[in-house]
């Protein structure tokens, strides 16, 4: 991954997409692909920016480039991919969107500890994996990630990542909107 570039970095991760996007999303009904496309896809329909919409499409790319390998239902610790994916980004990435995804599993701990009825919805992958990434925050955890500038967007990242599991849910592809990815990429080379 050395070798990226600012003119590279989008076919990198479209690449990324097209051969892996049919693995299987940590015990979902949607595969990864599936997944990220669908977060993209429902912040697009609800009108949200563009940098909300490129997170919500590359808050799980660690999973794919993460030195620790892919989440499973039978994993006794964190792979840390919401770093992974971050650190892939950020040279490229205006830091909202590296913010975003590297954040939305804290923003998951948060909304955990913030708002009970959270908890209640989460899937049973999602319980799992906050049991290994440190369950909800606690009251000064809470307070520490409430003055992050970027909270409002990190939450609505997290939102949009747990709505993106509908295995009847069409989507575009990645190409879709790959036009709006580069057009964050310049934005940030500028």
């Amino acid at each position: 991954m050395t070798d990226l570039t600012k003119d590279t970095i989008v076919a990198f991760l479209g690449d990324i997409f097209d051969r892996r996007g049919d693995e299987e999303y940590l015990g979902e009904p949607v595969t990864m692909g599936q997944h990220m496309l669908q977060g993209a896809t429902l912040a697009q329909r609800q009108g949200h920016d563009d940098e909300t919409i490129v997170a919500a499409l590359l808050h799980d790319i660690g999973h794919f480039t993460s030195e620790f390998g892919t989440f499973t239902m039978d994993d006794t610790h964190d792979r840390f991919h919401e770093e992974a994916g971050a650190q892939v980004l950020d040279q490229f990435f205006p830091s909202i969107i590296t913010d975003c995804v590297r954040h939305h599993v804290a923003a998951k701990r948060y909304l955990c500890a913030t708002r009970p009825e959270y908890f209640d919805a989460l899937s049973e992958a999602s319980v799992h994996s906050l049991s290994l990434q440190g369950g909800p925050m606690s009251p000064d955890e809470v307070a520490a990630f409430e003055k992050n500038p970027n909270l409002e967007k990190i939450v609505a990242v997290r939102y949009l990542d747990d709505a993106g599991k509908d295995p009847d849910m069409e989507t575009p592809d990645f190409w879709h909107f790959a036009p709006m990815v580069q057009r964050m990429v310049d934005r940030h080379a500028a």
